[in-house]
């Protein structure tokens, strides 16, 4: 039977090509141009009520498609190669703004088998777009670029049933830009025989149970997965679809045998056939390349399955590296309770395990986390162990584990007790002759790498001078996949991973959870895709986890075997320096830390220290720009008697500008110090201003990760009277460019201009862009936080504006602004009054400067180059509907 629309037919593609034609026609003539216009406009409607299903009835707003759609393609008769980003290649390099992204169609926003999609996406650092439920698709282009490198459906039958308008733009935009699909088994209640895809010549069985899977060796798609077993037995899940192709573009990928009747041939039921589980669409039918799978990721299989195709369509040319390094630290050497540390045959065992490895994982060795207080504090044939460890010293890496096994932020803010631990520990090691040449170093329980604790790293340095540590918590514990490393202070945080085992993890026969659950993890499960998705490999193992059962050399065996068996991984290990090089080699933009904000994280509370208090942290940032009246309503803001704001910052004037620039890398600990302490987290106001907030790119995703719930104020005016007054700014502040060159040059800039020149030309212009820097605040904050006030009101008015930023702020007590501010005739702007004030206190001279008037040519310019910035402006100011009215300066340029 017939189930699934399809697109149009050859006739109906020699419309759409005739229409392309017509389009593209160069007009030279005013009346060609408005005829031309118009037979479009009659034949897209034509289009539009044939091809819709519903006879032109449904919504007419289609996606704006690029001018590439509308020229005729020649296109060869077979795919020329994808040039896409290949997936290894896409997470070594900085993430550009315009990059492609994975298009993924999901029918909820709560879909298990969406979320498990979005999982490995984001485990592989690809980004992505989710489409929740669409009924047409998105805008696939912008400014002639494709805007997804992948089309990936949870529910291939929305793919199918895609009405013909909007199937026929999808397949196009694929065929153009060499975009693949990948889509999931639809998801259906009731079971289909043998229904039809008419145009893809495919036939399907739904909701089906299978067994032995047998993935096709010859496949191209095959990168990571393995082909040289069958996975025997009953597949998970009754709601397997098969695949049944009728033509000659499909190669299966991978086969099945059905427990029960298919209707599509017949067959012995001892000897079942094999049936397409999963298939690839080579591209022959239609220049568009599909895989189809059979089954969610619950399947064990589909996971690394899913990874190759999704490498396979993004470019089957440069496929990712099948190497990955592994790297198991065992912490707390000596700690641990009688009854729980190793005896010498466990330590043997240890070393014939590691000598055994290395034989396939080249330069394997155990790293040896040890505190010496508690060497020989176990009973005798615990001891024993110890010695034999210590005896066998020069087989292993060793790494400092603090001498007492102490949390680093229990001390505060000294240094020299850190110290005085870590010296104690080095004094062991050199006694009992371990190797202290490895530059690791690990804090236990992670106390003082993440939340960052200063003076561990301090410690660090000098004790040990250390290179490389290791962390499970950044940026947080949960989501695992998540985890990723950071530099601080030149040393090298690699992300760490757990693998099940905890100190409290010895029998296997108690394992929580049971031995199914450990099994489930190591076997397709969460340890095995931590191996599978990073190439960089740190596990965290305890030294509990080597005696009575050795559960850690069981699952650590257990977990290479698999890989082994079923991918084409190869296994790696390197000293920890050269893991930590090798991982920033890979993903360098992981240098840059991103700080969160440790209240928000329960794990991070109990290892932050009990002296740092997030009420040292701001309730509300202005955020500028320069040259918008900032200043002043920093000074009218003070006046207020619960509102406090940052101690001056004397390297960046008065301004902390801790978001914007290198003093975000000093860390929290260096920000939060700019913050009066003391304060009541109830009646007390912090803030901080600082002008250069505004237009940069990094800001507003840094300050949402530490301040998520601080309000925004931002201050516009004019953007050309805005943009002279910060000309004249830097001009008067020696600005050596702005000096050699008049206003109109520096404006009139272009790419043949000096590099100087250029650059300055940018930082004048760019803050009056206001439309597009908001935006991306909002990306982040939701408009409920932002406020936007008008700087020539807070000129004029200033007292109805300080009201308006109470109400916004809730502030309490409400104040009337009428007997804290008051205008100066000889300064021609408020200024702040108090009782015990003999004078109004004003801002300095540097304030309300006047400067020449600006030449009519160079105010025509920056008129012509801010009216596309002011539409959008206008725009984005009736959506968010601010308290106040539109600016007088917006309306006026408008009109």
């Amino acid at each position: 039977m017939t189930l699934y629309s399809h697109p149009p037919g050859k006739g109906d593609r020699q419309c759409l090509r005739r229409k392309r034609r017509w389009q593209w026609m160069p007009g030279r003539l005013l009346l060609w141009t408005i005829l031309l216009a118009f037979l479009l406009g009659c034949v897209s409607l034509a289009w539009r009520m044939t091809v819709s299903p519903d006879g032109g009835s449904e919504d007419m707003q289609l996606p704006v498609s690029s001018p590439a759609f509308d020229v005729v393609v020649d296109y060869p008769e077979e795919d020329p190669a994808l040039l896409k980003i290949p997936v290894e290649l896409a997470v070594t390099v900085p993430r550009l703004k315009n990059e492609p992204k994975v298009l993924v169609f999901v029918e909820t926003q709560y879909s298990v088998v969406g979320r498990e999609i979005v999982v490995e996406l984001e485990a592989i650092r690809q980004r992505f777009r989710l489409e929740v439920g669409a009924k047409s698709i998105p805008l696939l282009t912008s400014e002639d670029r494709g805007k997804f490198n992948l089309i990936i459906f949870e529910n291939v039958e929305r793919y199918f049933r895609m009405d013909r308008w909007n199937r026929e733009l999808l397949d196009r935009y694929c065929r153009e830009y060499h975009v693949g699909i990948i889509g999931f088994p639809p998801i259906l209640e009731h079971t289909l025989i043998a229904a039809s895809v008419e145009s893809l010549h495919l036939r399907l069985h739904t909701n089906i149970q299978l067994r032995d899977f047998e993935l096709n060796a010859s496949s191209p798609v095959l990168h990571v997965t393995k082909a040289e077993e069958i996975w025997s037995g009953i597949l998970t899940g009754e709601d397997w679809t098969v695949y049944i192709p009728q033509h000659t573009a499909y190669e299966v990928v991978a086969w099945a045998r059905p427990l029960g009747f298919v209707n599509e041939t017949s067959f012995n039921e001892n000897e079942p056939p094999k049936l397409p589980a999963v298939i690839l669409d080579n591209g022959k039918l239609d220049r568009v390349r599909r895989i189809f799978f059979g089954q969610s990721l619950k399947f064990v299989l589909h996971r690394p399955l899913f990874l190759d195709a999704i490498s396979f369509l993004l470019n089957p040319d440069v496929r990712p590296s099948l190497r990955r390094y592994v790297q198991i630290d065992i912490d707390d050497i000596f700690v641990g309770r009688r009854g729980t540390r190793m005896v010498a045959d466990d330590a043997l065992a240890l070393i014939e395990t590691m000598e055994r490895w290395r034989k396939t994982i080249p330069r394997f060795r155990f790293n040896l986390g040890f505190s010496g207080k508690y060497f020989h504090a176990g009973a005798d044939d615990e001891n024993g162990g110890d010695d034999m460890l210590l005896a066998n010293s020069h087989k292993f890496s060793w790494f400092c584990h603090m001498w007492g096994h102490s949390q680093a932020h229990l001390y505060n803010s000294s240094v020299e007790a850190l110290v005085r631990e870590m010296q104690f520990n080095r004094a062991f090691a050199r006694d009992h002759g371990i190797p202290m040449n490895s530059s690791y170093v690990v804090s236990p329980h992670h106390s003082g790498v993440y939340p960052v604790h200063e003076p561990l790293y301090e410690a660090w340095a000098s004790v040990w001078n250390a290179k490389v540590t290791s962390t499970e918590e950044y940026p947080h514990f949960k989501p695992m996949h998540l985890h990723r490393g950071f530099v601080h202070h030149e040393i090298m945080v690699l992300p760490r991973q757990t693998c099940g085992l905890y100190t409290h993890t010895i029998f296997l026969a108690s394992y929580p959870g049971g031995i199914d659950r450990l099994e489930r993890s190591i076997n397709g499960g969460d340890l095995f895709m931590t191996l599978l998705r990073n190439p960089i490999n740190v596990y965290m193992t305890h030294l509990s986890n080597y005696a009575h059962d050795r559960l850690a050399l069981y699952t650590f065996e257990s977990l290479f075997n698999f890989s082994r068996k079923w991918t084409n991984l190869e296994l790696r290990s390197a000293p920890p320096l050269e893991m930590a090089q090798l991982y920033f080699r890979v993903f360098p933009q992981d240098a840059e830390p991103l700080w969160n904000n440790p209240c928000e994280d329960k794990r991070h509370m109990q290892i932050w220290s009990a002296t740092k208090s997030c009420e040292r942290l701001p309730k509300f940032l202005v955020i500028g720009p320069q040259k918008t009246g900032t200043t002043a309503l920093y000074s009218f803001l003070l006046s207020h008697p619960a509102i406090r704001s940052t101690y001056r910052n004397p390297e960046t004037f008065e301004e902390v500008q801790f978001f914007s620039g290198t003093n975000y890398y000093k860390g929290l600990d260096w920000y939060m110090n700019f913050f009066p302490g003391g304060v009541n987290s109830t009646t007390d106001f912090l803030f901080e201003k600082s002008a250069t907030y505004f237009d940069n790119e990094l800001v507003p995703l840094r300050a949402f990760s530490l301040v998520p719930h601080t309000s925004i104020i931002s201050i516009l005016i004019d953007p050309v009277r805005r943009a002279y007054s910060w000309y004249q700014h830097v001009k008067a502040h020696g600005d050596k460019v702005a000096a050699q060159y008049s206003f109109l040059e520096i404006v009139t800039a272009n790419r043949d201009s000096p590099k100087p020149l250029q650059h300055l030309r940018s930082r004048c212009l760019r803050p009056g862009e206001y439309a597009s820097h908001l935006e991306r605040w909002l990306d982040h904050y939701p408009s409920t936080q932002l406020l936007i006030l008008d700087g020539d009101l807070l000129k004029s008015d200033p007292v109805s504006v300080m009201h308006l930023v109470q109400r916004f702020l809730k502030i309490k007590p409400f104040v009337d602004y009428k007997d804290l501010i008051r205008f100066d005739k000889k300064k021609g702007f408020y200024c702040q009054v108090e009782a015990t004030m003999k004078a109004p206190r004003c801002l300095g001279r540097s304030k309300g400067r006047r400067y020449p008037v600006m030449e009519a040519d160079v105010e025509a310019v920056l008129q012509r180059y801010y009216q596309p910035h002011n539409v959008a402006l206008h725009k984005l100011l009736t959506r968010l509907n601010q308290p106040l009215p539109l600016p007088k300066w917006l309306r006026a340029d408008l009109q």
